[in-house]
């Protein structure tokens, strides 16, 4: 099986090649390293095809044509909640029209399946928790909206053109390679902000809760989809609430250090308490989380501590 994966050069997509170059899939990455690095890939020298090039342009097709693959995994993305809402139409451009493309070519070279990275932010405030895949979407942001989108395309794509999918709905993922930077996942900004010794910031009084949920495992989801005969919806996560305060003391627990938290007021459309069901995860790909957040956040760890 040839598995292309779009955003290959990035933080989750990276560590998908990871996992399809040791188990031997003939693999290759499209990025257009806005987000990513080639670093990422440096150990899989000779075994990965690179594709530079974004999904909007025509070196996309290209690399659909020479590497002419089984299944997608789709992963490029305009990932920032807050510039979907400042920038709505280019978070449209990429999320919408640039994934569209990727159906199109799909059908094209006939690709067989398509893995789609989506995103609990298509369930907008959750009305009941755990949230399961039959919760409302109520996307509250450009970028929900744009995931919910697509994931109505490729609905579509299934029965217009019988191209098979994936829906992986994802937690907060976080592990080694997440961007500390702007909205980088909370895990790695507190851990970045701790190794400097300043005091991380908590929004609201950090009784909010987070479902987290560890990369490798993320991966091991999406490649279990790649294989898996069937389409469908599942959501990819621990289905564990964690407060923003016991994730912080459990970080300066394990890195030793004791700094207290600064308190600045709620972020305008944060959703206090955000907990996803994965039992179609676990029924449909038998998937489910392995990895302790106590032992993904020592790996998180170690992999910032390395960098400074």
């Amino acid at each position: 099986m040839k598995i292309l994966v779009t955003g290959g050069c990035g933080f989750i997509g990276s560590h998908i090649i990871d996992l399809l170059v040791q188990q031997g899939f003939e693999t290759a990455a499209a990025d257009d390293l806005s987000a990513g690095s080639p670093h990422y890939l440096a150990a899989h020298k000779g075994k990965v095809v690179f594709y530079h090039c974004s999904i909007l342009c025509e070196e996309f097709e290209r690399a659909m044509s020479h590497f002419r693959p089984d299944v997608v995994i789709h992963l490029a993305a305009q990932v920032s909640v807050s510039h979907s809402v400042h920038d709505p139409i280019h978070d449209a451009n990429v999320n919408i029209m640039g994934s569209l493309k990727l159906i199109e070519l799909a059908k094209k070279y006939q690709v067989k399946k398509i893995v789609f990275s989506s995103s609990a932010a298509v369930y907008g405030h959750p009305q009941f928790l755990p949230v399961t895949t039959v919760h409302p979407l109520n996307p509250m942001s450009p970028y929900g909206i744009s995931k919910m989108v697509f994931e109505n395309y490729l609905f579509a794509a299934k029965t217009l053109y019988n191209i098979d999918y994936h829906v992986l709905r994802f937690g907060n993922v976080y592990g080694p390679r997440q961007n500390s930077h702007g909205e980088g996942g909370v895990i790695s900004i507190f851990i970045n902000t701790l190794l400097q010794d300043k005091s991380p910031t908590i929004y609201g009084d950090g009784t909010y809760t987070r479902d987290f949920v560890y990369v490798a495992d993320v991966a091991m989801a999406n490649v279990l989809a790649a294989l898996s005969p069937e389409s469908g919806t599942a959501n990819i996560c621990s289905s564990v609430g964690t407060s923003i305060s016991e994730l912080l003391g459990k970080l300066q627990r394990l890195m030793k250090k004791q700094i207290q938290p600064l308190y600045e007021k709620p972020r305008n459309g944060d959703i206090p308490h955000s907990v996803l069901c994965n039992k179609e995860a676990k029924v449909a790909l038998n998937w489910e989380p392995t990895v302790s957040l106590d032992e993904g956040l020592l790996q998180t760890i170690a992999f910032y501590q390395t960098r400074t």
